[in-house]
């Protein structure tokens, strides 16, 4: 047997070991990884068209329909989670001539920590109302230009709606997502909406609107189930979701799925989840009407059949939001702006008003 010496000796040794492994894993957890920048040595490479922004980060775009010198709508299309600048579904689940009939243009762009568009760590919902209206500059669209975005991307439209609505011909959001911690709305709705939702989502919201900095440790730990879209959680996915994804998944090319995170899941899908889950500095229900004369239209799709974004919450916000025209689609989930009847129908309401 050991010595009580010898013991103390070898634990003095053992524990700051320990100490120092458990200081390394709170730092990790605090501190991820540096983004793998594009075009950086050991980055990924740059493959599409990118703007280079005021702050000197780059924003890579894609462009869709008809040529911008000749378009007489231009729309600025804005990505959901775990999805880049080639997933614009409102632009390729149309059927063939529409932009061309309508005369549009879409931009589709990567948002920032996405695809090829360089991070943004301070970024907030207003930086990046800002960044869309800098793109918009540097791609030479005019003094107005619509907005449509889908989830995560439909969610940042309410900030265009209130920090550039003067740049703004028309607006859409299609199954955005809502924040439960928006001040006026009705605490028990938002509670009962809150605790609808999967054990491991209520549990990801929580750590990332009040401990964001253990977002990232959360989103990519072993120990518990993290987010139902990280983890795609069948729970959260709709009966039409489920035939959607099956088609899409086949159809989708695998340059776009490598690209969604290639720079890490911390200024990506983490960053995404601290913004729109995070403390606002506005609420969607104090914007005022951005098209006061009747001079364009904000139109919000929904499907009842929603299991990521409670159909309850958006009913509340178009019935108190006057200015809202509000779309509900039957039997519709998260994913509905995939089918090509329903895109079409989506884009025709916004554009030919």
């Amino acid at each position: 047997m050991c010595s009580p010496l010898l013991r103390i000796e070898m634990l003095s040794k053992i524990v700051p070991i320990l100490l120092i492994g458990l200081f390394s894993m709170a730092y990790q957890a605090f501190h991820p990884p540096p983004p793998k920048i594009c075009g950086s040595p050991g980055g990924p490479p740059i493959t599409e068209p990118r703007i280079k922004l005021r702050d000197g980060r780059h924003l890579a775009y894609k462009e869709h329909g008809v040529p911008r010198e000749v378009a007489k709508k231009k729309i600025v299309f804005l990505h959901g989670s775990a999805s880049c600048r080639h997933d614009a579904v409102i632009a390729t689940n149309l059927p063939q001539g529409l932009l061309e009939e309508l005369g549009a243009y879409i931009v589709s762009f990567d948002r920032p920590g996405y695809g090829e568009s360089d991070p943004d760590p301070n970024r907030t919902v207003k930086s990046l109302a800002l960044d869309i209206e800098e793109l918009a500059d540097k791609l030479g669209l005019g003094t107005k230009f619509y907005v449509m975005g889908l989830s995560m991307g439909g969610q940042a439209v309410w900030g265009c709606l209130k920090f550039i609505p003067h740049r703004l011909a028309g607006a859409t959001l299609m199954a955005p997502v809502v924040n439960y911690w928006w001040r006026k709305l009705p605490s028990n709705m938002s509670t009962k909406a809150y605790y609808e939702q999967p054990p491991q989502d209520q549990w990801a919201l929580r750590v990332a609107h009040y401990f964001p900095w253990l977002t990232y440790w959360w989103f990519t730990q072993k120990l518990f189930p993290t987010s139902s879209v990280v983890q795609r959680n069948p729970a959260v996915i709709s009966n039409q979701d489920s035939l959607i994804i099956s088609n899409f998944l086949i159809n989708r090319k695998h340059q776009s799925k490598s690209q969604v995170q290639q720079q890490g899941v911390a200024e990506s899908i983490c960053r995404d989840v601290r913004v729109g889950f995070g403390s606002w500095d506005f609420d969607p229900f104090d914007i005022d009407n951005p098209f006061p004369n009747n001079t364009g239209h904000v139109h919000l799709w929904h499907g009842d059949d929603d299991l990521l974004v409670p159909v309850m919450l958006q009913r509340y916000i178009a019935q108190n939001i006057p200015w809202i025209q509000y779309h509900e689609l039957p039997g519709a989930g998260h994913m509905f702006p995939n089918l090509e009847e329903v895109s079409a129908a989506i884009i025709k309401t916004q554009l030919v008003d």
